[in-house]
C-alpha cells in the first residue's frame, strides 16, 4: 500500500513539474513578437517543433513563427503585399530554401466586414498573393498551397480596427 501511495504522489509531482512553466518557453496567453508584430498566437502551436532548452525544431512550424514570422498583415479590401510584408516573405523564402522538403500551405484570411463569398475570394486573392510573392524569390510552386478561409477563422475577436486589421492576413502553416 506504501508502494502504490508513493506512485501515486511521485506521478502526481511529475505531472505538475510538466505543466510548470518556463521564463524562455511560449505561454499559453499572449503572442509572439517577430519584428514588432505578433506573429501567432501561443494556443495555435499544437506543440509542433515544441520549444525546448535548445529552442524550435528546425523546419517546424514554430522555428518558422519564432524565427521568422508566419503572417503577413494586408490593408482594408487589399490584397497586394506591402514592404512590410515583403521584408516576412523574404525571410521565409530563405527559411524555405534552407528546408528543401518543407511544404507550407497559405491560408487567406479576411476581416468580418462582407459576405462570405466576397471575403472568401479576398482571402483566395491574399493568399495567391503571398504564394506568387514566394515563388517569384525562387521557391517552387508545388512547395505551396493555398486556401481561404475569409472570415470564418479570425484571429482577434471583435469588431474594431484593431481586430479588423488583425484578421486581414495570409498566414504560412507547414504541412
Amino acid at each position: 500500500m506504501r508502494v502504490r501511495k508513493f506512485l501515486m504522489v511521485a506521478g502526481m509531482a511529475l505531472a505538475l513539474a510538466a505543466c510548470s512553466s518556463n521564463d524562455d518557453a511560449v505561454t499559453d496567453v499572449g503572442q509572439v513578437q517577430i519584428g514588432g508584430q505578433d506573429s501567432m498566437t501561443a494556443g495555435s502551436l499544437d506543440g509542433v517543433g515544441s520549444n525546448n532548452q535548445y529552442g524550435p525544431v528546425p523546419g517546424s512550424q514554430q522555428d518558422l513563427v519564432v524565427n521568422i514570422g508566419d503572417r503577413v498583415f494586408f490593408g482594408y479590401d487589399r490584397f497586394d503585399v506591402s514592404p512590410e510584408a515583403q521584408q516576412i516573405l523574404r525571410g521565409q523564402a530563405d527559411w524555405m530554401n534552407r528546408y528543401p522538403n518543407v511544404n507550407l500551405t497559405i491560408e487567406g484570411h479576411a476581416d468580418e466586414r462582407g459576405t462570405r463569398e466576397y471575403n472568401l475570394a479576398l482571402g483566395e486573392r491574399r493568399a495567391n498573393s503571398v504564394k506568387n510573392y514566394l515563388t517569384g524569390l525562387g521557391v517552387a510552386p508545388t512547395r505551396i498551397n493555398v486556401v481561404s478561409y475569409g472570415k470564418e477563422r479570425p484571429a482577434v475577436m471583435g469588431s474594431s480596427a484593431e481586430a479588423w486589421a488583425q484578421n486581414r492576413r495570409g498566414v504560412s502553416v507547414v504541412e
